[in-house]
């Protein structure tokens, strides 16, 4: 296939991971495979047969140069500390893509290791299509993210609440460091772990910082700073991660770990699809603070190494926790700019922005249709938008684009530049899903995943995808294990 691995993180303390093997399936199938993000990696799916494909992503076969091993790491999940690892997921290694770009090569459901803690190592088909799905859509819409390449049932069942079909997901990411690996690190006590886990995530990352005086300091700086970008993008395309434990948040600034994710149809900064986030701790409007919460954790795990004293530690880690809401607040604000057609920055902006939000709460408008309809050279029509509270937000609006003097064309291409008309709307991945597991039809996840391959087209043969479901309540998103 043309493969190139490397074992980076196996050289890394061995404290940090376990070696292990995938478990052996009966039968693996191919489901899907990725040719897009595959030719992106220099691999040649067409090179081999189905069969022998679905070995390697089964775990059956091995490429040359893999060294199979199971992460550890820590977490704060829902707030509550727990030493983890990887449960069900096994690191092939490292592959290098013709750019010279190293990614972390992943399977997700092949089966126990030592962090299993009494589960059976195994996935479903139905979760791993969904995060195959999600994750290719999120990439489409130029959000960074972990990406998919292929999966395979395995010809075994898996028991949850039913008895459901295995499957196993090969994932690619720019790496698996996440806050709970530096959480684990610094639990063991050994600060010798915990610098070479730094200076590996440095070289790997964030190069930049590797020469600078006080390179920890830039490390979690950078770290922060991502962060910032990446939860003002999810906002401004109504994701819902679901699940923000310290252990699902990456160093590199990805969005990792598809579980019980989702996207928001009516706007609510209360809402919330997880099955297991009853109190509302991941909520939409939470996902900012949760942010600043995770890399607070991440921050108390660098103490030794920004300053040996460890007074001095905490004031430095604190000021750098201290500027996230304003580093947040500005990627947000001029990303919201952007939604609005807006070129220039003017201080009543986020009043504007607010405004607009206020009405679409109030209204229960849709937070997808209503940005991407607001790109129409006139007003949108229907009934909300003949509402007195959203005309006076829409000539406001209107009279602050006048100010930058832009043709109405330009700004509409801007809009719809960023304003996408199709997502992965829950109801349509849900029958993606069903086809796929009850009636192995596949038909409709192909159709869904063309159509969310280029977000920002207008297509009037998607329009199906368009739409919001009817009634979402009692809608919920479980994490698969």
């Amino acid at each position: 296939m043309g493969w190139r691995f490397d074992d980076t993180y196996a050289r890394l303390p061995e404290r940090l991971f376990v070696e292990v093997k995938p478990a052996r399936v009966r039968e693996p199938k191919v489901s899907v495979l990725n040719h897009g993000l595959a030719g992106e990696l220099g691999l040649d799916l067409d090179s081999v047969s189905p069969e022998a494909a679905a070995a390697v992503f089964a775990g059956q076969e091995f490429p040359a140069g893999a060294r199979p091993i199971a992460q550890a790491y820590a977490g704060h999940q829902f707030g509550h500390f727990t030493m983890l690892g990887d449960g069900r997921a096994i690191l092939l290694g490292e592959h290098r893509a013709p750019s010279g770009r190293l990614v972390d090569v992943q399977f997700k459901g092949s089966g126990r290791t030592r962090f299993s803690r009494g589960g059976d190592g195994r996935a479903a088909l139905g979760p791993m299509l969904r995060e195959y799905i999600v994750s290719e859509a999120i990439a489409a819409l130029g959000i960074p993210t972990t990406r998919s390449l292929a999966v395979v049932t395995t010809g075994e069942p898996v028991y949850r609440e039913t008895i459901r079909r295995g499957a196993i997901l090969t994932r690619v990411a720019a790496s698996h460091l996440r806050v709970g690996t530096f959480q684990f690190a610094a639990a063991l006590g050994e600060d010798h772990i915990l610098k070479a886990l730094a200076d590996y995530a440095i070289d790997r990352h964030y190069p930049e910082a590797a020469d600078a005086p006080a390179k920890y300091l830039g490390f979690l700086r950078a770290v922060a700073d991502r962060q910032a970008a990446l939860i003002a993008r999810w906002q401004h395309i109504g994701f819902i991660h679901g699940v923000m434990n310290t252990d699902n948040m990456a160093i590199s600034g990805e969005t990792i770990d598809y579980g019980p994710f989702a996207f928001m149809n009516a706007y609510d900064p209360a809402t919330v699809f997880s099955s297991i986030d009853r109190q509302g701790r991941y909520a939409y409007g939470n996902q900012p603070a949760i942010a600043q919460w995770n890399l607070a954790r991440l921050a108390e795990s660098l103490l030794p190494l920004l300053d040996p004293d460890q007074e001095k530690a905490v004031a430095i880690a604190t000021e750098v926790l201290e500027e996230f809401a304003s580093r947040f607040e500005a990627y947000w604000l001029a990303g919201m700019r952007t939604k609005l057609g807006l070129r220039t920055d003017e201080a009543a902006d986020a009043e504007l922005v607010q405004s607009l939000l206020t009405w679409m709460h109030e209204s229960g408008a849709d937070w997808t249709n209503t940005f991407r309809e607001l790109s129409a050279e006139d007003l949108p029509a229907g009934d909300p938008y003949q509402d007195p509270g959203f005309r006076d937000w829409h000539a406001r609006w209107l009279e602050r684009l006048g100010r930058e003097g832009r043709p109405r064309a330009e700004v509409a291409d801007l809009m719809r530049s960023v304003n996408p008309a199709v997502i992965p709307r829950n109801h349509r991945v849900e029958e993606a899903l069903a086809a796929a597991e009850e009636r192995d039809d596949l038909s409709p996840l192909r159709d869904l995943l063309a159509a969310l391959a280029s977000p920002y087209e207008d297509r009037p043969e998607l329009a199906r995808y368009q739409q919001p479901p009817e009634d979402e309540r009692g809608y919920r998103t479980f994490c698969g294990t």
